[in-house]
């Protein structure tokens, strides 16, 4: 930057200190607490990219951000005059439904919407309280759209903010703590009851949601398993697309006597596990055994339990534990409510404060071109005497006395917005009045 462009940034500074201009905020959404997963699908967008620019091209929105998840569809969006009407029929458009389906999308505007944001990446607006998943997809959500220029200084703003939230409530609460994922905790109960799981030989009976679940945990934590369906192509599939070596049905119970833990997780309308298959199982085996019923109905005879050397589990007992972490996670809620809310005064002060931006920014515009005119009408009276040297000093001295005269009474502006008065609208019309400030589309 050479020296002229320093004292212009010098005297500008003040001026345009919140580059983000006022503009609407408006956040419009489908979630799990208000459609079903199936109609969910409905209104999630399969082309990402098109669906941001085609807002920002057909509905006057400057910024947008489109969040997607299993639980929810969200759309964040800015721009001077946001247009709710145009945002939801431009999403029917763009999904193929009808004005009437988007009844049911909830809209939030101006610091509602902020509020939301920062519940939603947070963790208190998920299906699970306190879910980390949530935070690593608003993150990439808004990465997407600031990396692809859909997101600007507006959204950036507040999503940046919101993030940190999520960051800070996650840390200082216990809110994330304990797991409530029945699969997690399964395989946790597991990995309790041996030394080491993954030295120990697995099966996972199911190829279904609930065995998908596990298998993915399993995956995750490095443990190698044996997978078996009643059909062996289903079998053969999810370990393809999830999971573990296939083995077809009967086979995989003639090695009972082999696994050290069993997990059963299906449909079946008839008990897969019976205490005589068990009993003898036992009979061939020094170690004891593990097995996990999670099936609904159950698939595992419950007097598999009074065998001894087997230690069975039920989806009642995991569900017991699912319970006592959501009770813990939920207690923390009122101490993440308390960091957004701090977080929350601290925003919607800024956002007051950016009230006073366009008549500032003006104000400083204005009083720059005077300031120019005026310092060429001088430099032209000294003449030809005049050197670079002293021209430098006269026009920073015209840069000084300006920014001098102005940051003060701009300052004190945008401090009395962010108070909050009764007279801040009388405050600014003055302020306008006083400078001529017209609005930009006035102007135009």
């Amino acid at each position: 930057m050479g020296e002229k462009e320093q004292m212009t940034a010098s005297i500008k500074t003040e001026g345009f200190a919140h580059s983000a201009l006022p503009v609407q905020l408006i956040n419009a959404r489908v979630t799990y607490k208000n459609a079903p997963i199936h109609l969910l699908e409905k209104f999630t967008f399969k082309d990402a990219d098109a669906a941001h620019r085609t807002f920002l091209e057909k509905t006057g929105l400057e910024e947008c951000i489109i969040v997607q998840t299993c639980n929810r569809v969200e759309v964040f969006a800015a721009a001077k005059n946001a247009d709710e009407t145009k945002l939801l029929r431009q999403w029917a458009a763009a999904v193929g439904l009808s004005e009437k389906d988007m009844s049911g999308v909830e809209v939030s505007t101006g610091a509602d919407a902020v509020l939301h944001l920062m519940k939603l990446a947070s963790g208190l607006d998920s299906l699970v309280v306190g879910e980390d998943q949530i935070l690593g997809q608003v993150r990439r959500a808004y990465e997407y759209s600031r990396s692809n220029q859909f997101a600007g200084s507006n959204l950036s703003m507040i999503f940046d903010r919101a993030l940190k939230v999520g960051g800070k409530v996650r840390t200082a609460t216990g809110i994330n703590k304990g797991n409530v994922s029945v699969a997690s905790i399964a395989v946790n109960l597991a990995d309790e009851y041996f030394d080491d799981i993954k030295a120990k030989k697995v099966m996972l009976i199911g190829s279904g949601e609930a065995a998908s679940l596990v298998a993915k945990v399993l995956k995750k934590r490095g443990v190698d398993f044996i997978v078996t369906s009643r059909t062996f192509e289903r079998a053969k599939a999810f370990a393809d697309t999830v999971a573990g070596s296939p083995l077809p049905f009967d086979t995989a119970l003639g090695m009972f006597h082999e696994m050290d833990l069993i997990f059963v997780a299906t449909t079946a309308p008839y008990y897969l596990v019976t205490y005589d298959r068990m009993e003898n199982t036992i009979k061939n085996r020094k170690e004891p055994m593990m097995i996990f019923d999670l099936s609904n109905p159950r698939t595992v005879d419950e007097k598999v339990a009074t065998i001894h050397g087997v230690k069975l589990i039920n989806m009642d007992q995991i569900a017991e534990l699912v319970e006592k972490n959501m009770r813990l996670r939920k207690k923390e809620v009122n101490s993440a409510e308390k960091i957004i809310q701090t977080e929350m005064r601290s925003v919607e002060s800024m956002m007051k404060r950016m009230k006073a931006e366009p008549v500032i920014v003006s104000v400083f515009k204005s009083v720059d071109s005077i300031r120019e005119r005026e310092l060429r009408k001088a430099l032209s009276m000294l003449g030809k005497e005049t050197d670079a040297k002293e021209a430098r000093i006269i026009e920073q001295l015209s840069y000084a006395i300006v920014e001098g005269i102005l940051s003060t009474p701009m300052n004190y502006v945008r401090k009395e917005m962010e108070a909050g008065g009764m007279g801040n609208e009388e405050l600014m019309k003055v302020v306008a009045k006083m400078f001529k400030y017209e609005d930009e589309k006035k102007r135009q």
